[in-house]
């Protein structure tokens, strides 16, 4: 059985969408990440409920930036390498 140009293109349609939200998340991340470490111990302790010193904070935000650059980076990486083998 063949599939039918309405399932492929289904299929299409939620990678593209798939692949749109792999930016969007870690750059919204980005944009939105508190630049002190204070507001970054708040933002958790309002969310979790857990409080944070603010040398955790510190190491907190530091690590979130850079998992968000590196997934980035990463994500375009893949990006351009896809884009040369066609």
């Amino acid at each position: 059985m063949s599939q039918s140009c309405c399932e492929t293109r289904a299929g299409s349609t939620a990678r593209r969408i798939a692949g749109v939200a792999q930016f969007v998340a870690p750059a919204t991340v980005l944009a939105l990440m508190p630049k002190c470490p204070m507001c970054v111990a708040a933002y958790v302790a309002l969310f979790t409920g857990i409080s944070l010193s603010a040398a955790a904070a510190t190491y907190l935000r530091g690590g979130l930036l850079a998992v968000c650059v590196m997934s980035l980076a990463l994500l375009a990486g893949r990006r351009v390498y896809r884009t040369i083998v066609r």
